[in-house]
Order: structure tokens, then sequence, then C-alpha cells
């Protein structure tokens, strides 16, 4: 059984993905947050046991938040495989995080059959970029927390991974 997102209260919606509130320094429309554990410290938690489901039950807007954090951890992973150091990866991840990307409701979004077309696409491209950077953040210093300023094996493994059987990013990227 997939690992499901404990967190419950949220304050706002953009199409029917919540806009949780973030441990950041990245400007974006997430609330600041000042708790231990936010969307994205569970979404690389269970990264490594969700990555093998190939469907997911979504039980709230927090679950495709967690859904999304998870499919872009992958594209993360999959840069990152191509890099010799950290500083190499904070370039490849922060540029794959400003990259252009679908929205739900584009044709080209791997997920319209979870998430709905906002009506705010701003709000929600705002909010992705936020999530986007911060996420690579934050993988960054578990992938390279090695003492030889190589990454970690034990991440690069998952880069091939298929979480649901989707990726966001379009074949060759």
């Amino acid at each position: 059984m997939a690992y499901h997102s404990e967190i419950e209260e949220f304050h706002k919606t953009v199409g029917n993905m919540a806009i949780l509130p973030l441990r950041t320094q990245v400007r974006g429309p997430a609330p600041n947050y000042n708790g231990d554990n936010d969307i994205i410290d569970e979404s690389l938690y269970y990264f490594k046991s969700n990555v093998f489901f190939r469907e997911y039950e979504v039980k709230s807007e927090v679950d495709r938040v967690l859904i999304y954090v998870t499919l872009y951890i992958t594209d993360c992973l999959k840069r990152l495989a191509r890099c010799n150091n950290k500083s190499q990866g904070q370039q490849e991840l922060y540029s794959l995080a400003i990259s252009k990307f679908d929205l739900p409701g584009d044709p080209g979004f791997p997920l319209n059959s979870v998430f709905v077309k906002t009506n705010e696409p701003e709000l929600m491209r705002q909010y992705l970029l936020q999530l986007r950077q911060e996420t690579g953040n934050r993988l960054l210093e578990k992938v390279f927390d090695t003492s030889d300023d190589k990454p970690s094996k034990w991440w690069l493994c998952f880069a091939k991974k298929r979480f649901m059987d989707k990726s966001l990013s379009t074949p060759g990227m």
C-alpha cells in the first residue's frame, strides 16, 4: 500500500491541488512554515517506497501535491545522474526547476486524469515553480550528503523508476 500525506489542514487550493505551507526561502504563493515536516519533507521521506507504485489512490488535495513532488523528484534524479559534483547538480536542478513546464489541463501534462485545469493558471505556475525549486534544493542536500562530493548511489538508483508509470518530462529530456 502506498504512503499518503499526513498533512490534513490547508487553507487554499489551486485547481484541485492544496497550496501548502513550506519551509523555504524561495518566493512564491505558499505560506511560510515553521514546523518540522512539510509536504516536500514527506515526499522525500516516502519517495523510495512510493516510487514503486504504478497506481496511487488520491485521498485528498494534499495527495496531489505529494504525487507532483514525487514525479518531480524522479526528474531531478535523472538530471543528477549526469552530474559529477554538487555544484554541477545545483545548476542542473535550477535550470530544470525554471524550465518551461505544463500545467494541469495542458495537453502535455501527464496526469490530467488526476488533476483539473485551474482557472488561476498564473497562481498554479508560481506555486509549482516554488515547489520545484525548493524540492530541488532539498534533494540536492540528500543526494550529495557524501564525503567525496559525489552523488549517492542509494538515491541515483531510483532515477529510472516511474511512479504511477508517468513522468513530468517529455521523452528525451
